[in-house]
């Protein structure tokens, strides 16, 4: 997901660098929230493209059609893909809705598994995070708590490595004309990083208190992951209300928290070859502006998840049990409470009757 868009300048088709930026950064993803031009409206969208009409219905599979044939799979797995009354359907887009200005077919689970996407092996299955910069812990939500949330969602071991100094990474900044403040490419940040990932890692993924862009063009993305390369980085700096100078609420540090690990958990999403989700409301669905991103859940749709099942091999009523204790350690009550529902039904599933 990024953000395009920005009324100081209107709409407009995608730039010569930003093209030069597409071809550089192959198979990129841009998560949650780029800004076209120096301000503006922030919209969110996936990577930098142009806008295209929105295709109706026919153009897209069915939600249950897209779960592929799941009879050979074992009892709890069935039921953990079901498609019932655990998942929404994906609403209607409207307005100015990510589906409205993007024409995104989806991805099935038979697509992705011909796509020869990146799976954990023996060799890597450590996902790692690292800091970029200082975290100041009154501006961020624990790193050990997001930590957590990555395990539990994707059940292969996490590390947080030592914090890298922002001057080593040496990427390009600037100043941002809307905001005044430094910013820096982010692309610029993902070569540094692919010379920087561990043997063993499945996934890299930085997180840094900079402000990021990803093409002059653009005015501020809020992070940027690559489909081949497993290797990623997000910015927590427009996530508080002081950034923009504005108040902050009673609960802002929940809201800081959670969306924090709603676009960490997409990012990495896109890391195992997952694409913006169209069957269900879902986490790796694309989002054009900041309503549209809080509407979606934290967890995946049965397509999504099928796709995460077979890279990975868990056990789904003890995915489910882990992300209910680490819903809650991050203080998210409702996801606490969904995956809390499904473990115990999953795991009276997983019983021989």
């Amino acid at each position: 997901m990024t953000v395009a868009g920005g009324r100081a300048r209107g709409r407009r088709e995608v730039s010569a660098a930003a093209a030069a930026a597409i071809a550089l950064v192959t198979m990129v993803a841009a998560v949650l929230v780029a800004g076209c031009g120096d301000g503006g409206e922030q919209d969110l969208a996936p990577t930098l493209r142009v806008r295209r009409p929105f295709q109706p219905e026919p153009l897209k599979p069915g939600p249950v059609l897209a779960i592929g044939d799941v009879r050979a799979l074992s009892p709890d797995v069935q039921a953990a893909l079901a498609p019932g009354s655990d998942y929404q359907a994906a609403p209607t887009p409207h307005g100015n809705d990510w589906l409205i200005t993007n024409n995104e077919p989806g991805q099935t689970f038979a697509q992705w598994e011909r796509g020869g996407f990146h799976r954990p092996d023996d060799r890597r299955r450590v996902l790692y995070l690292l800091p970029i910069g200082e975290l100041p812990a009154a501006r961020t939500p624990p790193l050990e708590d997001l930590a957590a949330v990555v395990y539990a969602y994707f059940q292969l071991e996490v590390r947080v490595l030592p914090a890298a100094e922002l001057a080593a990474v040496g990427a390009t900044t600037r100043t941002n004309r809307s905001s005044g403040k430094p910013q820096v490419l982010a692309p610029d940040v993902l070569r540094w990083l692919k010379l920087h990932v561990p043997d063993d890692a499945y996934a890299l993924m930085a997180v840094t208190m900079a402000d990021l862009y990803p093409d002059p063009a653009w005015n501020f993305v809020y992070g940027l992951a690559t489909f081949s390369e497993r290797v990623g980085v997000q910015s927590f700096a427009r996530y508080d209300p002081d950034f923009y100078g504005e108040p902050r609420p009673p609960d802002w540090r929940r809201t800081l928290a959670r969306r924090s690990a709603q676009v960490l958990i997409h990012e990495i999403g896109h890391m195992f070859g997952l694409y913006h989700c169209i069957h269900w409301s879902c986490v790796m669905a694309g989002a054009n502006h900041q309503a549209e991103f809080d509407a979606h859940p934290l967890h995946v749709c049965p397509v999504d998840l099928r796709k995460l099942w077979a890279a990975i091999g868990f056990d789904v009523a003890s995915r489910e049990a882990a992300l209910a204790a680490a819903w809650t350690r991050l203080e998210v009550p409702d996801e606490a409470a969904w995956a809390s529902r499904r473990a115990e039904r999953l795991r009276a599933a997983a019983v021989p009757r």
